[in-house]
């Protein structure tokens, strides 16, 4: 069965280097098999990013959210935890969240990859009644000029206990 796993980038910032991550963790998913969108926060929030989201907006992504089978986000770690558009996306939501596995991918160009963000967000996920994996993927000392292939085997591990907590949480 082929799943349906959006990739929720955690920074609004353009240019950011965690994007690169994204589109590259987005392409992986792809490949391994899984059905995917790409959400960026400043193509949903509201610029500056503080407030709730337009009605048009937030129906077209409680569609995507109701129709996911499970999650990855890929968030950098700003100031040891992870950027406030995405606790404001995440926020928005909640029962379209409810029961549904998690990836959670930290991204800094520091040697911890995001570690303290990772964590964080684990906790907000618990409380959304979501299912955090274990396996989660440690982007660190990303630049301009990171080769991400050396993270493929890291990725294989988290989207294989991402689709197997899929099948048993359907």
């Amino acid at each position: 069965m082929k799943y349906f796993i959006p990739i929720i980038l955690g920074t609004g910032r353009k240019g950011a280097k965690s994007e690169k991550v994204a589109e590259f963790v987005y392409q992986e998913a792809i490949d391994y098999g899984f059905d995917s969108f790409l959400i960026k926060p400043r193509d949903w929030l509201d610029s500056p990013f503080t407030e709730e989201m337009n009605g048009k907006k937030r129906e077209e992504l409680v569609q995507i959210i109701c129709k996911a089978d499970g999650f990855i986000i890929i968030t950098p770690e700003y100031n040891h935890s992870f950027p406030g558009e995405l606790k404001i996306l995440i926020d928005n939501f909640y029962e379209e969240y409810k029961n549904k596995p998690i990836c959670i991918c930290g991204v800094s160009s520091g040697l911890i990859g995001g570690a303290r963000a990772v964590e964080h967000l684990r906790l907000v996920a618990i409380e959304l009644s979501m299912v955090p994996i274990r396996n989660s993927v440690y982007f660190s000392e990303i630049n301009e000029n990171t080769d991400l292939e050396r993270y493929k085997e890291f990725l294989l591990s988290a989207f294989s206990e991402l689709n197997f907590y899929c099948q048993k949480l359907r």
